[in-house]
């Protein structure tokens, strides 16, 4: 079931996506949701080093993805890519900056992407290493009540942030197919 449900779930949405079009797509999308999601996970370890959470290494992931779309489509159909930065039925004045406003959006998806998964892989690895901090310190002073309860406090934080690891996973590979929407066939 574990090794089977991400392939499931990673074909299923690229089936519904213009991604279905790209050879080859699918099974990467697959193999980068699988290693987003180990890479995740190994994070929570106690005292160990995150990569998901670095901006460098979110940026190498999105990056080269995003490129490969981008570039495949400008080279298989030029017209129907350059036919993607005007909205249809938009007026003819505002095409200009329509244009434009479409290219800073496109050259900004990287960032964005890259930026969301490590800023919420940090956020949530900073609240589980204060907080295992925090029970530490009081492992031998605080009551026997508040270390109960500060232990199942951390415990559902953790089952909450595994969740989240899984989450951020399908988002970056969600948002990766949905990008190939504009690549043209």
């Amino acid at each position: 079931f574990f090794f089977n449900a991400p392939k499931v779930l990673m074909f299923e949405q690229v089936s519904r996506t213009e991604g279905q079009n790209i050879r080859g797509f699918s099974l990467f999308l697959t193999a980068l949701f699988i290693s987003l999601i180990t890479l995740n996970l190994s994070g929570l370890v106690p005292y160990t080093f995150s990569v998901s959470s670095h901006l460098a290494m979110t940026l190498t992931l999105a990056l080269p993805m995003w490129l490969a779309l981008l570039i495949s489509g400008w080279v298989n159909n030029p017209a129907a890519a350059a036919a993607h930065l005007l909205p249809t039925g938009a007026p003819d004045a505002l095409g200009p900056a329509l244009i434009l406003i479409e290219t800073i959006s496109i050259f900004l998806r990287p960032i964005t992407l890259s930026v969301r998964l490590a800023a919420n892989m940090g956020a949530g690895h900073i609240m589980l290493g204060l907080m295992g901090s925090y029970l530490s310190a009081g492992l031998f002073t605080y009551p026997l009540i508040l270390k109960i309860l500060v232990s199942l406090i951390e415990t559902g934080y953790f089952l909450f942030e595994m969740g989240i690891c899984l989450i951020q996973a399908y988002v970056f590979c969600l948002l990766l197919s949905l990008y190939s929407d504009e690549h043209p066939n």
